[in-house]
């Protein structure tokens, strides 16, 4: 069967693993959703902003 050290190996690439799964996730579906809806908003507002400028000038 396995070793003590073949063990503690075995649960340390599982808790990664987890971990870097669980990263993932978290990163598909909220902050890289958040940055890119947030740019969008900021760039309809530079245009908005654009467009009554030159209205006004």
């Amino acid at each position: 069967m396995f070793d003590f050290d073949q063990y503690l190996g075995f649960l340390a690439f599982l808790t990664i693993l987890t971990i870097g799964f669980w990263l993932m996730i978290f990163l598909l579906t909220f902050v890289v959703p958040y940055w890119l809806f947030g740019n969008l908003i900021e760039l309809f507002k530079e245009k908005r902003a654009e467009r009554k400028a030159k209205r006004e000038a």
